[in-house]
């Protein structure tokens, strides 16, 4: 233990262990299944996009605008403890947005088996609910349901289920007033056509798409210009009315809560990053700072994994009526005030830290001069822009292929555990590759994941793309992370990589959740990802095009200079490297001139 207690380090170094640890479990609660639980209050593609969009977009300028006046005012602590508690609070603020359908979670938890189609209208989802019956003779030439090739259907499970019976597959959440049952031989006024997802008899694999339906379903003999038409006409336009209105509140309520709830976390992870760094930094043990993000990973692995199986025994049984994951909101406030507790005890500098201000507008002033850094600014953009689809809509891809939320958790644990089981083979691959090779890798790695994502036949299948994620995640940003060090000045290491951390792939982020909405509503989730993986490859060709075409020039390193033995430089060269030396550190630092 240090003769100082101001300066423990094993003891600081253990509480920002465990305040990773736990931040990471305290985000896995929630940030995976976020989108789908909007999907689940019932909002659209394009709404989640807009949601999603707008909170990349606060956590990219808001958390450096947060830290820069906490570091000012000395109020760092204070800050996180705010943030810890505000987001506990402001989080269940999410529970209390009303779901456009009030009887969802009393059909998901009951089991009820109806096959859900979708019937898309400017602004709304209608769903309509089909009960088979067993199929009626037809007379001679009348075509039957294409659905009717067998028997029977098969529930998720993969068991045939009797013809009377079927099954549920819920591709989108409307309010209960837009369900409509059909029972026996009812005409609509659509044609039905099965989608199976290209497997073959595997009805529960997919929904039955209503094509065109242009009045709403008609009773039995009920002429099409006849009052009761009308009036059930008249009806079907108040309902359509409310629940526009409905749709409405719930995506200004949720933005409002979503808002509140980013304005208050987004700064956590900045300020605790800062004052750990500059707590170790006071007595040069900045190198032991390096290692602590493998703690978060594995908070995240673990709470990923286990909130799913809560959600998956406990939602149902704790939370009967309403959208399911609930829990998630419920976990992610209890976890936030366990780290709210290790707060107390984290480790903020007392001292003030005198530093050059103006670093952030001096890291970008850096970039605007140096081609290389922009290329990579571009890159990193492009990155967000692609990765924010994955996170945004692959888990509406599983769930369309009846995969389970445990199995969701699992599928992100894999990718983490990846990623944390590479790092030792970073110096290894860093000096094998180069980091223009690392960084082409790490692009190639992505776009065959998102296209590969765009094929996916079953719950399973997305496990084994997930391997990939050690390098188009970890080790791509290794390489960024290390060209950045390499071609950033003296420091501004740190705000170079935190603004290439923050504005550039969370401006990429907002941007592709923005685009990605309308893609997904406009042609299919299938095209989105087929689209990003287009563009990652043709970034790819002009990256590894424009970049040997670029002047190397390599910033100053005075720790290797400072660190030349004395045998590799004759005593006439030593005076001429010191001046050399004192040369470029007066004009890095221009007030030594006096």
């Amino acid at each position: 233990m240090s003769a100082n207690p101001q300066w423990d380090i094993s003891r600081a170094l253990g509480v920002a262990r465990l305040f990773h640890l736990v931040c990471g479990v305290r985000d896995a609660c929630v940030t995976p299944f976020l989108t789908l639980y909007l999907r689940q209050l019932g909002l659209a593609a394009p709404w989640v996009g807009i949601l999603m969009g707008t909170k990349h977009l606060i956590a990219a300028f808001w958390a450096p605008f947060c830290a820069f006046l906490a570091k000012s005012y000395q109020k760092r602590r204070l800050l996180l403890i705010g943030s810890l508690l505000g987001s506990v609070g402001v989080s269940l603020l999410m529970v209390l947005v009303p779901p456009l359908d009030r009887d969802l979670g009393y059909r998901s938890c009951n089991g009820s088996r109806s096959v859900t189609t979708t019937v898309q209208t400017p602004g709304v989802v209608l769903t309509v609910n089909f009960t088979l019956a067993p199929e009626p003779n037809h007379p001679a030439g009348a075509p039957s349901l294409p659905a009717k090739r067998s028997t029977g259907i098969r529930d998720a499970s993969g068991f045939r289920k009797g013809p009377g019976e079927s099954v549920q597959e819920p591709f989108s959440y409307l309010p209960s007033y837009f369900v409509s049952s059909v029972e026996g031989a009812r005409t609509t006024s659509g044609v039905v056509h099965p989608i199976t997802s290209g497997v073959k008899d595997a009805p529960w694999e997919g929904a039955f798409k209503v094509v065109s339906t242009t009045l709403p379903l008609l009773a039995e003999g009920t002429a099409l210009g006849s009052p009761a038409n009308l009036s059930a006409t008249k009806g079907n336009t108040g309902a359509l009315d409310l629940s526009l209105e409905e749709l409405r509140w719930t995506f200004i309520l949720s933005l409002g809560a979503m808002v509140f709830w980013e304005l208050l976390t987004a700064p956590l992870e900045q300020v605790a990053d800062d004052s750990l760094y500059e707590y170790l930094d006071f007595v040069d043990a900045t190198d032991r700072y390096r290692n602590l993000w493998i703690w978060r990973l594995l908070g995240m692995s673990v709470g990923v994994c286990g909130i799913a199986a809560l959600v998956e025994q406990l939602d149902c049984f704790l939370v009967p009526s309403g959208p399911r994951g609930v829990l998630h909101f419920y976990g992610y406030s209890l976890v936030g005030t366990l780290a709210l507790l290790v707060s107390i005890a984290f480790p903020v500098p007392t001292c003030r830290w005198r530093e050059p201000s103006y670093k952030t507008v001096k890291a970008l002033s850096l970039v605007g001069g140096d081609p290389r850094l922009i290329l990579l600014a571009f890159t990193v953009f492009l990155i967000g822009a692609a990765t924010s689809t994955i996170q945004n809509f692959l888990f509406w891809h599983m769930k369309d292929h009846g995969s389970s939320e445990l199995v969701m958790g699992f599928a992100v644990s894999l990718g983490l555990l990846g990623e944390m089981l590479l790092h030792p083979l970073k110096t290894m691959l860093l000096r094998k590759l180069s980091r223009v090779g690392m960084v082409g890798l790490g692009l190639g790695c992505l776009s065959g994941q998102l296209l590969y994502y765009s094929f996916l036949w079953s719950w399973w299948s997305v496990l084994p793309a997930q391997i990939l994620s050690a390098v188009s995640s970890g080790a791509l940003w290794w390489a960024v992370v290390a060209s950045i060090e390499d071609l950033a000045t003296p420091r501004t290491e740190r705000p170079l990589s935190a603004m290439f951390r923050n504005q550039f792939y969370g401006g990429g982020a907002s941007l592709g959740s923005f685009v990605g909405g309308l893609v997904v509503k406009h042609f299919s989730l299938a095209v989105l990802y087929q689209a990003s993986c287009v563009v990652l490859l043709l970034w790819l060709v002009l990256f590894l095009s424009i970049q040997p075409r670029l002047p190397q020039q390599r910033k100053i390193n005075y720790s290797n200079l400072l660190a030349m033995e004395a045998s590799d430089t004759s005593d006439s060269e030593q005076g001429t490297e010191r001046d050399w030396l004192v040369k470029a550190m007066r004009e890095e630092h221009s007030d030594w001139k006096a």
